[in-house]
């Protein structure tokens, strides 16, 4: 048995979900997860799932062993097809909440995973250890034949129904031209049939589904991947772009000038919107976002509140809040509305419209309505390697040596240091051996400055990770 639980790949079992490489999440290991997600299902007393999928090559092969595992505890279960995350998780609620999603999200055409939801609800780090300690019993490493890959289907009542909701709370009140890249993803062709509906002028990149990502990851956030999308608003001369990631949950929008709205910006754009409906209500967002975020927040007369990444724990946090959080959102583009109109889990379609029908209501370009919020200057997230070292002596040491600094420090997720400029982060994965850092601030010379600051808190201690942040871009 030792032998068998050395080869369990436990890494795979992260903080919000299960993800990684297919050559270590093998049709053996999705049923060996099944048996635990199974159990977690009926140890609150569920019985009822829907199982989605997303555009990847294995994810219909890995949703039918979920269902058949899941059918032999006598769960009943139903496959909705290739959807977005967002779509399955609005279809659970027929299935008393309780839903699984075969998707890798944003991550390239060789990883893939398994999200879910239990009574409306993401799982916690716990839950998602227990998943794994089951799986273990279960796991028997095999070098058997491969299962042949299944057909991806669309259902299209499950999809209509999706649509439905939203052509219910959205109001247009005239066609707005808009260009949707669907990054090849699961989300893009119910997304361009919602904005038809809509009476919408779209222009669609990319949303047909298709597993093997021809042109790169389905990500959003990387800048790279937008040339398309950016060059397709110039030429259509639309008002807005819209590029959605592999699973539908995550958002990154293109002014009409082509330009990249970065998180930070939209997300103060969202706690506008919704603070003019619910003073003085709270806004969460996650520790990568820029210190913009909590000052807008403050000068709207509303509460902010910072939370550690994921965005799990930003709907988690919502749905426990009892409405007083009107709405959470993160530096990686996941932005959840709590608001009495939205329901309460991450959908780049919806808050995309939500963003469209701001514009219309103001009689305001997106680029005149984040006029107010103006760009920063900031990093991507930064990763670098923890040299072998443990990460939290490293942390340890971020701390002990901010003590002597003028700076609001913040242990909610790593070492995030805040100063009336800007801030920076320090974080360890708990995926893999690295650090995530992110720095911000009003200008580029001060951003540097807030970098050298942890360069020269680490340079004594840890050199060669000093001189890897120093050398980051």
């Amino acid at each position: 048995m030792g032998l068998l639980y050395n080869n369990f790949p436990s890494h795979i079992f992260r903080a919000y979900d299960i993800r990684g490489k297919s050559s270590l999440l093998t049709s053996d290991m999705v049923g060996s997860i099944a048996h635990g997600l199974a159990q977690q299902f009926l140890a609150v007393g569920q019985t009822r799932l829907a199982i989605g999928y997303d555009a990847r090559i294995n994810s219909p092969l890995y949703a039918s062993i979920i269902e058949e595992v899941c059918e032999s505890y006598g769960l009943d279960v139903c496959i909705i097809g290739c959807c977005s995350s967002p779509m399955l998780y609005y279809i659970a609620r027929d299935f008393d909440g309780n839903g699984i999603m075969v998707t890798a999200s944003h991550n390239p055409k060789t990883d893939n995973g398994i999200k879910w939801i239990v009574q409306g609800e993401p799982p916690t780090p716990e839950m998602i250890q227990h998943v794994a300690t089951d799986a273990k019993h279960h796991f028997v490493p095999k070098k058997s034949v491969l299962p042949s890959a299944l057909p991806h289907q669309i259902l299209p009542q499950y999809c209509l129904q999706y649509q439905h909701v939203l052509l219910t709370d959205i109001q247009l009140q005239a066609p707005v031209k808009i260009v949707l890249d669907g990054m090849h993803g699961s989300a893009g062709r119910c997304a361009n049939l919602v904005l038809n509906k809509l009476g919408c002028d779209v222009t669609a990149l990319r949303c047909i589904a298709n597993g093997e990502f021809p042109d790169h990851a389905p990500d959003p956030s990387q800048i790279a991947h937008l040339g398309q999308l950016r060059e397709a608003v110039i030429k259509q001369q639309a008002d807005i772009g819209i590029a959605l990631d592999g699973d539908g949950d995550r958002l990154v929008l293109i002014d009409a000038e082509g330009n990249v709205i970065t998180a930070d910006r939209l997300l103060c754009l969202f706690a506008e919107m919704c603070l003019k409906t619910h003073p003085q209500a709270e806004i969460v967002y996650d520790v990568k976002c820029s210190t913009m975020v909590r000052n807008t927040v403050h000068a709207l007369e509303g509460q902010a509140t910072m939370l550690r990444t994921g965005s799990t724990f930003l709907r988690k946090y919502l749905a426990q809040s009892k409405g007083r959080a009107v709405f959470g959102g993160e530096y990686a583009g996941h932005y959840v509305f709590n608001d009495g109109r939205g329901w309460g889990y991450d959908d780049g379609l919806y808050a995309a419209l939500r963003v469209i029908e701001y514009m219309q209501a103001n009689q305001l370009s997106l680029a005149e309505l984040l006029a107010r919020y103006p760009e920063r200057v900031g990093t991507e997230d930064l990763y670098i390697s923890t040299n072998h070292v443990d990460p939290k002596a490293v942390l340890a040491e971020v701390e002990r040596q901010s003590q002597q600094i003028d700076a609001e420090i913040s242990k909610i997720d790593g070492i995030r240091l805040d100063f009336d400029d800007g801030f920076g982060i320090i974080r360890a994965s708990n995926t893999g051996e690295y650090f995530t850092l992110r720095f911000d601030a009003d200008d580029m010379t001060r951003m540097r400055q807030i970098q050298r600051l942890f360069v020269n808190m680490l340079v004594e201690q840890y050199p060669s990770i000093a001189q890897d942040i120093s050398d980051a871009q």
